[in-house]
């Protein structure tokens, strides 16, 4: 089977940047006589078909959303998925989703445009290096980011410092004297950002963590967001002389994990230690757990309403919106 021929064959043949191809596919002025030849040569040698982009946008109406997304098995991403989709309901567009896995970022961004074509785009929890913005602005193609950022595009940025912020606020206040953290053995943007919020309540309330118990679980998979890493994390406490009396849990995942080996070591919730997580999914409400809300539903229609307007009248302004969390009490945290 031969291998499909991609924009990074023609840029290599050609000897020439990805976004410098992708401008003569676009058929734009801003490239050389010389350099475009060279380009055209490149595909006819190797005889590649360029997908049908979003030229469309300047003949006909747009037909086709495209959205890029890491995972389909993290419930932030669900939700934000559902807030596009119901928002996508009021309109004629068709939807495809690219699960971009655990491949490079900028690799992913530039595979997902070779894949199909598409009049618009969500970037969701995907940065945008520099030879990504090259291309995504030689494409042509309307993008909106959803929880990452970039000075040169519309984005919908989840405020994760201040619901860090807003939990370890939450257990102080509660009068919690040995509070936890479950974190991830990977650093993420995400994960640092909550922890960094976290710590920051404990100075501005003027109290001592106690650093120990600040710990990850091992599993490595979905940056250990997972029921495994908070399971785990669990059983290194119960190896402590001392268990916390209150715990947070990075995401509701987490402490989903951490609820059941609590469970198993014949603990009770609240009563013997707090347990709080953070994205508020919807099993969250009938576990009882205290939660951070990211409105990651409202993030996703805001997102499809900022690129219906950019498709319609061509606003060029830019709408840089960071989404502040709510904290979200409920019993398995609170105090006798």
């Amino acid at each position: 089977m031969n291998k499909k021929v991609t924009i990074y064959d023609v840029a290599k043949r050609a000897d020439v940047a990805i976004s410098t191809v992708s401008r003569v596919l676009n058929g734009s002025l801003n490239v050389s006589d010389k350099t475009k030849k060279r380009v055209q040569e490149a595909i006819k040698t190797l005889n590649f078909r360029p997908q049908v982009n979003a030229r469309k946008l300047a003949s006909k109406e747009p037909q086709m959303l495209a959205v890029a997304v890491p995972s389909f098995t993290t419930p932030f991403f669900n939700e934000v998925l559902k807030g596009v989709k119901d928002e996508l309901k009021k309109t004629d567009l068709d939807i495809i989703l690219y699960n971009t896995g655990s491949k490079d970022p900028e690799e992913a961004v530039i595979n997902f445009f070779d894949r199909g074509s598409a009049d618009a785009v969500i970037l969701i929890s995907i940065d945008v290096s520099d030879t990504a913005h090259l291309f995504l602005q030689s494409s042509g193609v309307p993008v909106v980011l959803v929880n990452s950022q970039h000075k040169d595009y519309n984005y919908f940025m989840v405020n994760d410092y201040q619901g860090g912020f807003m939990a370890g606020e939450h257990l102080i206040k509660s009068g919690y004297e040995r509070i936890g953290m479950i974190s991830t053995p990977i650093k993420t943007r995400t994960s640092i950002e909550r922890e960094n919020g976290f710590k920051d309540a404990f100075k501005k309330l003027k109290k001592s963590p106690k650093k120990e118990y600040f710990i990850t679980g091992d599993t490595s998979k979905h940056a250990g967001f997972t029921e495994e890493a908070g399971f785990e994390a669990i059983n290194k406490y119960s190896k402590m002389s001392e268990f916390p009396d209150a715990i947070f849990c990075l995401n509701d995942s987490m402490a989903l994990g951490a609820l059941h080996a609590i469970s198993r070591l014949g603990l009770r919730v609240p009563e013997d230690v707090a347990i709080m997580g953070y994205d508020n999914i919807k099993l969250s409400k009938y576990l009882d757990l205290t939660t951070i809300d990211q409105q990651m539903h409202t993030i996703g229609t805001q997102a499809i309403s900022r690129l219906l307007a950019i498709i319609k009248s061509k606003d060029t302004q830019l709408f840089q919106t960071m989404i502040n969390p709510i904290l979200i009490p409920r019993g398995s945290t609170e105090k006798s």
